[in-house]
């Protein structure tokens, strides 16, 4: 796990590495949610679009997990991702997961926190 800071709160990530460790997280959607962050971090499009997610997400984990994806070091997590979902990938993208069923999806400047949390908190 860790932190990304920013000036209005702290944000507690969890790392997505592996594709044994994404089966877990899968299955972990019957239980709660999860929201599913791909992130280049070579990409400019990508760290705007995560810097403004994370200025707009205010529920903490307090209704689903959420998961950080670096794309450059683990690809093959992504590509398990869109076989798995069905979305096919695109950088920067939030795949949101309940119950190991798409909830909701989207990529760029579509990427809304609001909206997510708008979801999530209808339960």
């Amino acid at each position: 796990m860790f932190s990304s800071n920013n000036s209005s709160h702290k944000l507690m990530w969890c790392a997505l590495e592996s594709i044994n460790q994404l089966n877990e997280v899968m299955r972990s959607s019957r239980r709660e949610p999860i929201v599913l962050f791909k992130h280049s971090t070579r990409c400019g499009i990508s760290t705007a679009a995560l810097n403004r997610f994370e200025s707009q997400w205010s529920l903490g984990s307090k209704y689903a997990q959420i998961y950080l994806l670096d794309l450059l070091n683990h690809r093959d997590v992504s590509n398990e991702i869109a076989d798995l979902t069905g979305v096919t990938h695109q950088s920067p993208q939030v795949i949101v997961v309940k119950e190991e069923s798409v909830i909701y999806h989207a990529s760029h400047g579509r990427i809304d926190a609001s909206e997510i949390e708008s979801l999530l908190n209808k339960g």
